[in-house]
């Protein structure tokens, strides 16, 4: 972001705050939020009511489906964020300001519960929203893409172009390369067969926001589509950033297949069934962020993700491993790919990743 930009996002923001009448302090001041979210950078006004100054490239980031989403969340009874103006031409937002509690720092073996009740309770919220309905700001219907076959094999196809080649510098023989395309198959048909609803698609501890006697607040869902119940689910319960224990991961998945068939969601899904979607859609989803974090530090210069990749392993492998068609990719991983990892400087014991 150059000091231009900056400058002129001020600017804009100090006139959307006089005329509403809000107050601010003078000089009208952003102070920059840590964080990582795409290409996006958030900014604290010095105002009140307390707001949050948002620069969203408008050739890189979705800020119409953003906008329309939020409204549409918030009208659902969801704790998304209320965006008080936007330009879009520039990539201007401003937006009510959750503060900067992430739920990943209230988790503790004494709080989950808690608070992953209170998430999967926002959540059912979230698939319950019809995916109809939606007004775009130009007031035309907007409509949430289908997370199809193309897109779920366009996903896990960033492992064998990323992590695969150009962070562990392995060249795929055609066997091989068929061999993961028969795993990228297998895992999209099981996708594909569960009901489809409302998925944020990025629904995880860093995105949802900790508000002490409240729902939690719910951001970064400018990626939704319309696709597998499960998704979500695993995203939040086999989150990339903390590992719980398996069996309570278990326990908090059939709880809320339970909750999504009493609310009429999905229809007469034995336990098994659940737990091979559920279970088939988070290996789906670590296969693509094996190659999304290594295109983060290869592309985009982002090194902390390198760190999360052993637990991202863990989970990959763990659950390939409970089903025997997983069993010659479990096998060629850990016999071609897993010595490549162990030279990497990033490279910690996977087996025990995301142990406290």
């Amino acid at each position: 972001m150059t000091p231009a930009t900056r400058q002129s996002l001020t600017q804009w923001a100090g006139q959307q705050l006089d005329q509403r009448q809000w107050q601010y302090q003078q000089p009208l001041t952003l102070s920059p939020l840590s964080g990582d979210a795409g290409f996006r950078r958030y900014f604290r006004l010095n105002s009140d009511p307390c707001l949050l100054a948002v620069f969203a490239p408008p050739t890189v980031e979705k800020n119409e489906a953003f906008v329309a989403l939020a409204a549409h969340f918030v009208a659902q009874g969801i704790h998304a964020p209320e965006v008080v103006a936007v330009n879009y031409s520039e990539g201007f937002l401003l937006l009510e300001d959750f503060g900067d509690r992430l739920l990943c720092g209230e988790l503790n073996d004494g709080s989950v519960d808690m608070l992953y009740g209170e998430a999967l309770l926002t959540l059912m919220r979230l698939q319950q929203c019809p995916a109809q309905g939606i007004t775009a700001a130009d007031g035309q219907p907007f409509e949430l893409p289908d997370y199809d076959g193309d897109l779920l094999r366009q996903e896990m196809s960033l492992l064998h172009e990323w992590f695969i080649p150009q962070l562990l510098g392995y060249s795929l023989s055609a066997e091989e390369q068929t061999m993961l395309e028969g795993v990228y198959d297998t895992l999209a048909v099981s996708a594909l067969e569960q009901p489809a609803v409302c998925v944020h698609r990025d629904y995880h501890s860093r995105n949802l926001i900790y508000r002490e006697g409240q729902a939690p607040g719910v951001i970064d869902f400018q990626d939704a589509v319309r696709g597998p119940i499960t998704y979500d689910l695993v995203s939040l319960l086999r989150d990339c950033y903390v590992r719980w224990p398996r069996n309570r991961v278990q326990r908090w998945a059939l709880a809320y297949g339970t909750m999504v068939e009493d609310a009429g969601l999905v229809h007469e899904v034995s336990q098994q069934q659940w737990l091979r979607w559920f279970d088939l859609m988070g290996l789906q989803r670590h296969i693509k962020v094996l190659g999304i974090f290594a295109r983060l530090h290869l592309r985009d210069g982002k090194d902390g993700y390198l760190n999360d990749l052993p637990l991202v392993m863990r989970y990959t492998l763990e659950v390939a491993e409970q089903y025997p068609e997983f069993a010659e990719f479990v096998a060629w991983f850990k016999q071609k790919l897993l010595p490549l990892c162990e030279k990497q400087v990033w490279y910690r014991d996977f087996r025990t990743a995301g142990d406290s």
